[in-house]
């Protein structure tokens, strides 16, 4: 019989497991013996913390980040026909949802393998459920362009698409960049659009805000995202 490909959600932050995945995901771990992971370090640590109980110097991790090509991921659901489960881990969050899991996931259903995704924190999600913006209908657009006019294009884009179909967008950006992110939200959308700016989502210095950019370019000297886990959602 073969094995299954499990999806397994971790932890946004630091925060104790418990506190954010059901209890029946680590009997799931325990599972597992191979593990395909976007990073060996944090991966190992997850684990510990989850309270996996096989000995982490026997368990085979093969790495699959923004840089893995296709070609190299070719053996790593090979366990899976010797009847082994295979796990996805996250680097945070969600396997698969703004995490390269996708490509695993992808061979797995050409291959007739079964898929199961589990339960597990989305910031994205989460901070979509705070915000007070229109969950019916919304569009996640991952990262947008670094270059400043590339940026303010896309957004004054994004905006139009907001107001005129009532579609939330959902963003992200790298954590050194959050600050120059705000700026350029506030110095690009109309006054009157409403973002919400979620950071640290799950960690005891959360915050999810929802205001008007006039009432954001008030504020946003008193604000630092710098390094801090942060989606951005206009609407």
């Amino acid at each position: 019989m073969n094995g299954k490909l499990f999806l397994f959600p971790v932890t946004i932050g630091a925060e104790e497991v418990t506190r954010s995945l059901p209890a029946a995901n680590g009997e799931l771990l325990d599972q597992c013996s191979v593990f395909v992971v976007e990073e060996l370090r944090s991966a190992r640590r997850f684990l510990r913390r989850a309270g996996y109980s096989r000995p982490i110097d026997e368990t085979t991790f093969y790495l699959l980040n923004e840089h893995t090509a296709e070609a190299e991921t070719a053996h790593y659901l090979d366990p899976i026909f010797d009847g082994q489960n295979v796990g996805l881990l996250s680097e945070a969050g969600l396997p698969c949802v703004a995490d390269p899991g996708a490509m695993i996931t992808r061979q797995a259903q050409r291959l007739g393998i079964e898929v199961v995704p589990l339960v597990g924190p989305s910031s994205l999600m989460l901070a979509l459920m705070a915000s007070g913006l229109n969950g019916q209908n919304f569009a996640f657009v991952g990262y947008l362009p670094v270059d400043r006019s590339e940026r303010a294009h896309a957004l004054r884009r994004l905006e139009e698409r907001a107001l005129r179909e009532g579609q939330t967008q959902i963003f992200i950006e790298a954590p050194y960049r959050n600050n120059q992110m705000l700026e350029a939200i506030c110095q690009t959308l109309r006054p009157a659009t409403q973002v919400c700016v979620a950071t640290d989502i799950t960690m005891p210095t959360q915050s999810i805000r929802t205001m008007s950019v006039a009432q954001w370019a008030r504020l946003r000297v008193e604000v630092n995202l710098h390094k801090r886990n942060t989606v951005f959602l206009v609407g």
